[in-house]
């Protein structure tokens, strides 16, 4: 009979099984302990990836995640969830939650935004679709860091454990068109 390697501790959670915490744990020290050698493996010693063992994985193989598109610029602040096609669900900008004018350009115009969006989305009942979820940013504005506060923060509690990507589709330009000459104050 084979021999695996890991053991499995004795210490089980209220659900009555291994977490998977204990489980990454260990597999984990076991890839760490394996050295690279010329010599063949022994064949008594199995290793397993026990990642499939989580129920959630096995669930979520093949779904794409949504998609919340943060695209913060200079004056202003917009936010969209979409479905995994790219699908828009919930779409607004700071002056759709009643900041005018200079206002819109402001950090705390985009982390009500934000508060704004993440409360909607428990409103319409959207918690229940998103499984999995994909942060986009787009832009270097004040609303970047504001919209990350929020997720990090106790408003985004709920969504944090679905993040499974963060990405930044900001455009940058070679070379490009000409800059637009720079302002002379004073």
């Amino acid at each position: 009979m084979p021999h695996v390697t890991s053991k499995v501790s004795s210490a089980t959670p209220a659900s009555g099984g291994l977490d998977l915490g204990t489980l990454s744990r260990i597999f984990f020290k076991n890839q760490a302990s394996r050295k690279p050698s010329n010599s063949p493996p022994n064949a008594n010693t199995l290793n397993y990836d026990i990642s499939a063992l989580n129920p959630d994985n096995r669930l979520r193989i093949n779904e794409p995640p949504h998609h919340l598109h943060i695209y913060s610029h200079k004056h202003n602040t917009h936010i969209t969830l979409t479905r995994p096609n790219r699908d828009p669900i919930i779409s607004v900008s700071t002056g759709n939650i009643g900041f005018r004018k200079a206002a819109r350009s402001t950090y705390d115009a985009a982390y009500q935004l934000a508060a704004y969006v993440l409360g909607r989305i428990q409103e319409q009942g959207l918690i229940s679709q998103i499984k999995e979820l994909e942060v986009v940013l787009r832009g270097f504005g004040v609303g970047r860091e504001a919209c990350t506060k929020v997720l990090l923060g106790s408003e985004g509690r709920v969504l944090r454990s679905r993040v499974v990507r963060v990405t930044d589709a900001t455009r940058l330009k070679f070379g490009g068109t000409r800059s637009k000459r720079p302002r002379r104050l004073g």
